[in-house]
């Protein structure tokens, strides 16, 4: 059995997909680009407010479904330039505690939807179920 989450403070899906899906007590987040969700302009100035975008995309929808990113147990980056892997993790790195932080792999990709420089997907946790 699978729960369809959506929410208006992350950007609606630009394909055939949903923001994110729960499957019993697991959260598969879709792969966000940096979309303001209120005017839906892209933020494309420089890495580190594009990646900042992201992570605020991803909590909104983490929120959605009351977790935080303490639930997060799985992150994929897909990324444009390698070159920006330092910005990024510094932008990344902020939402977790070093202790806490999620397996994740980064990967350098030819081309990424609308031309962005970042996409970050999540699997999360709810603990207790």
């Amino acid at each position: 059995m699978k729960t369809i989450i959506t929410t208006e403070h992350a950007p609606a899906p630009l394909g055939p997909y949903n923001q994110a899906v729960l499957s019993g007590n697991t959260l598969y987040i879709s792969g966000q680009i940096a979309i303001n969700p209120e005017s839906g302009d892209l933020i494309l100035g420089d890495i580190k407010s594009e990646t900042l975008q992201v992570m605020k995309n991803l909590e909104a929808i983490l929120h959605a479904t009351d977790l935080t990113f303490n639930n997060v147990v799985k992150s994929s980056i897909f990324i444009s330039n390698m070159d920006d892997f330092g910005a990024i993790n510094e932008v990344y790195g902020s939402f977790f505690d070093d202790a806490n932080a999620p397996a994740r792999e980064t990967v350098q990709v030819a081309k990424l939807p609308k031309n962005v420089n970042v996409e970050i997907s999540m699997i999360a946790v709810i603990a207790g179920i």
